[in-house]
């Protein structure tokens, strides 16, 4: 669907007498329509050229660029962050769950329209394109109407590629109509102070293999915290469990960071962050599990023969109503002084980091290409020794520190590497270890996820239907445990492939 922008000054009635002096059209009438666009705070679904549209009673997945509608539903706009499970089931649940997961679908834009809908006709009365000319305003939260550019938006009749060709050159080259250069919903989001396509909590600085380590190390960081700072007010709000799960990962980076190119920084300065760090890393920690464990209830469901499966929900009510205590106590951290001082203080400090003293941090003026690849090479070759003392007498403890290790070379590798490095030499290295991270993750969470299982059980076992909830658990914390025993069976296989000649040769070369 191409949308064009009115010529200066034209009005919509202007612009239709316009259109009919050079094509046969149906006439219509004129409406007001109120619609409101949706999409994931990170813009998942604008990612894949859609836009999810409330309106006259309907809600809609709609292709702009092609004027189809994916799916829809007969339901009222949305006034609540919406989740695609909490849909009922049918196409346009199924169309959106893949792309969207657990992320809420949020109102980005609300705009009504004046809308007047024209159909082109050929010579036998056929319509062959759909004409909407539309002069647009976004409404903002207290009401107030702001006007956006008018425009005409041309559907595609199918069958009628022709036809929709001819009248676009119709309209640029004799009625002096340009082509938009961004469509209504990304002109709305903007005007509303917003982000067309939404806010990624993906860090893609760009560096330069000879730039000082310090004046790149604290773009990285700084690029981190502001992701830290866009997801606060969605944790607070328990919009989705992704604004925690962003945030914890960008506490981690950070963290990360701070430990592998610690010569960056001044010792005591970086110390005292250190442990601010880990502050914040432990107020999330507990909401972040409980979190996990409700999301994966279904799984856990699955995991047991069908007969068991409804006695879990005593279980479910336990782990919701701690999930609940759990989030209460993290904002009240969040919106502590304690917190405020820290991303204040945290971002001054980086600011001012390039131009601090060098003499108590010998690695600040190295080039960052130089640094990153020693500490890349560095935590490879540790990983190598602790992977290849694994066997399968290995207490949980060594899959654990391994797992750690991992982490710590994933994000070096994604933070610096990527930006710094062959991608023929970061991807293959990233993709084997994001497998050996799957392994040693199941691993560690199935332990974990057993370890939960039986400390609740006392508290289970006395609500109503726990006996047979404790039943169903046993047979539960079973299943959890071959699957651990499982994880054991496969990591030989994935730490041979990460360990392998090729990729250690490949290491040496590269990150020296």
């Amino acid at each position: 669907m191409s949308e064009f922008l009115l010529p200066d000054g034209i009005s919509l009635e202007a612009a239709g007498e316009a259109l009919r002096q050079r094509l046969e059209l149906a006439r219509g009438g004129v409406r007001e329509t109120d619609c409101t666009f949706y999409d994931t705070f990170d813009g998942l679904l604008h990612a894949e050229d859609l836009v999810l549209v409330g309106e006259a009673g309907r809600l809609s997945l709609v292709q702009p660029g092609a004027g189809v509608e994916r799916a829809g539903i007969a339901m009222d706009a949305p006034t609540r962050p919406l989740l695609a499970l909490e849909l009922d089931p049918g196409p346009l649940r199924d169309a959106l769950l893949p792309i969207v997961e657990v992320r809420a679908l949020l109102p980005i834009a609300h705009v009504r329209s004046r809308v007047r809908a024209l159909d082109v006709l050929d010579d036998q009365r056929k319509t062959v394109v759909r004409i909407r000319l539309e002069e647009p305003a976004l409404i903002s939260s207290g009401g107030r109407l702001t006007g956006l550019g008018p425009r005409l938006t041309l559907g595609l009749v199918r069958g009628y590629d022709k036809a929709l060709t001819e009248v676009q050159d119709t309209l640029v080259r004799e009625l002096g109509f340009m082509l938009a250069d961004r469509r209504l919903v990304e002109e709305a989001v903007a005007a509303a102070g917003g982000v067309p396509g939404g806010h990624s909590s993906k860090i893609d600085v760009p560096l330069s293999v000879s730039e000082r380590a310090d004046a790149a190390t604290a773009a990285v960081l700084r690029a981190l915290l502001r992701v830290m700072q866009l997801t606060i007010e969605g944790m607070i709000a328990d919009t989705d469990s992704e604004f925690l799960h962003d945030f914890r990962v960008a506490v981690r980076r950070s963290r990360a960071v701070q430990r592998e190119l610690k010569r960056v920084f001044p010792p005591a300065q970086l110390a005292r962050f250190r442990e601010q760090f880990r502050w914040l890393q432990a107020i999330t920690g507990e909401a972040r599990d409980l979190d996990v464990y409700v999301l994966e209830f279904d799984q856990y469901r699955a995991m047991l023969p069908e007969s068991l499966r409804g006695e879990l929900d005593p279980l479910l009510g336990v782990l919701s109503r701690r999930r609940r205590s759990a989030h209460r106590t993290m904002v009240r951290a969040l919106r502590s002084e304690r917190a405020a001082r820290l991303y204040a203080e945290w971002s001054d400090f980086l600011q001012g980091l390039e131009a601090a003293p060098v003499q108590d941090r010998p690695d600040a003026t190295r080039p960052i290409g130089a640094l990153a690849g020693e500490r890349i090479g560095k935590v490879y070759r540790r990983m190598l020794k602790q992977g290849g003392a694994i066997d399968d007498s290995s207490p949980p403890e060594h899959y654990h520190e391994l797992r750690k290790q991992g982490k710590e070379l994933r994000y070096l590798l994604e933070l610096f590497g990527a930006p710094l490095y062959p991608a023929e030499i970061v991807k293959p290295m990233v993709k084997s270890l994001k497998s050996l991270q799957d392994v040693l993750g199941r691993h560690q969470d199935r332990e974990v996820q057993v370890a939960t299982l039986q400390s609740l059980g006392e508290e289970v076992s006395a609500l109503p239907g726990g006996a047979g909830a404790l039943m169903a658990m046993g047979v539960l914390i079973q299943r959890l445990g071959e699957d651990e025993r499982a994880a054991r069976a496969e990591f030989a296989q994935n730490f041979a492939a990460f360990s392998s000649e090729l990729q250690r040769r490949l290491v040496k070369q590269t990150f020296k």
